[in-house]
């Protein structure tokens, strides 16, 4: 058997485990932007072992990854080693631009606090988000992403995020990716609920802008399985490096939104805190078996956006 073809089974056999999971629980993780999703992304794409098991230390000899997943040297320096991406020049969102969204019928556990309106609000210009880790605020892409900016709006107006965790960290160690995921609002964040993940708003909405921004370091995006497009809820990762580009080099939609204005150090300091492996074994998360957590606490204590 080929590398590709063993890649390809693999790829397969993963897919099959998520649809029996999916029959067993009567629901999906949808808003799971690389649980199992990225376990198919990555190994498919062939860069799983490169990625995953090995990193380099200063003299760039390959090192072992540290089984624990929390962040060596090497990993936690490189999120510096680019500048955060820029938004679109675009000023103003189309003329007559409405919004849907729909109910989320997939049985996903939620916290409902009504509908945003279908006529977006297309004044916000910053989000920002008040955490007891700092404050981290994100230049908004609201003329290309209105409706997901008028979610987030009215999300945040109705105290949606208030005292919710950031329930997951990536790291280039451990998934071949560098992101941190936030926006379930019944997130434990502990390592130990393979639930994490799964909550929302109790409605979905359509992706935007998509390729319009580069996935990389300081870019912002909606979290959504990609084989469920269109799925957006409140679910949302901030990227820190440049890494992530692999994810729109694969076909998967997931929104960008808007880049991290200030605060990347905070988002840093939470990087190389490292991580809680799920249920001790951090390719659990690649299997999709649950969210490796941040070993530092992100609790968002607010979030708003101004104009």
């Amino acid at each position: 058997m080929t590398d590709v073809d063993r890649q390809t089974q693999l790829a397969r056999e993963h897919r099959e485990r998520q649809q029996q999971r999916t029959q067993d629980t009567g629901k999906s993780r949808r808003n799971t932007v690389i649980g199992a999703v990225l376990g198919v992304v990555v190994v498919g794409g062939g860069i799983f072992a490169a990625t995953t098991l090995m990193g380099n230390d200063r003299d760039g000899k390959p090192t072992a990854a540290d089984p624990t997943g929390s962040a060596s040297a090497s990993s936690a320096a490189s999120p510096g080693a680019s500048a955060p991406v820029a938004l679109p020049s675009t000023s103003a969102a189309p003329a007559g631009t409405t919004c849907e969204y729909r109910k989320d019928d997939s049985g996903a556990p939620a916290k409902k606090v009504g509908t945003p309106p279908s006529k977006p609000d297309t004044r916000g210009r910053n989000m920002v988000i008040t955490t007891n880790q700092g404050t981290i605020v994100i230049e908004l892409a609201t003329a290309q992403t209105p409706c997901t900016v008028n979610s987030f709006e009215f999300l945040a107006k109705k105290n949606f995020f208030d005292n919710t965790r950031c329930h997951r960290l990536a790291t280039v160690d451990t998934v071949g990716l560098g992101m941190l995921q936030c926006g379930d609002p019944l997130a434990k964040a502990d390592g130990k609920h393979a639930t994490d993940g799964s909550g929302g708003p109790g409605y979905l909405f359509g992706d935007e802008n998509l390729g319009g921004i580069p996935l990389g370091r300081g870019t912002v995006a909606m979290a959504q399985a990609s084989e469920d497009a269109n799925s957006n809820g409140s679910q949302f990762f901030i990227s820190f490096s440049d890494e992530n580009t692999q994810l729109t080099a694969s076909g998967a939609a997931f929104t960008p939104f808007g880049v991290v204005k200030q605060g990347m150090n905070v988002i840093d300091k939470i990087a190389k805190g490292g991580i809680i492996p799920f249920n001790d074994d951090p390719m659990a998360d690649v299997r999709g078996e649950g969210s490796n957590a941040p070993k530092l606490p992100v609790i968002i204590k607010d979030m708003k956006i101004t104009r």
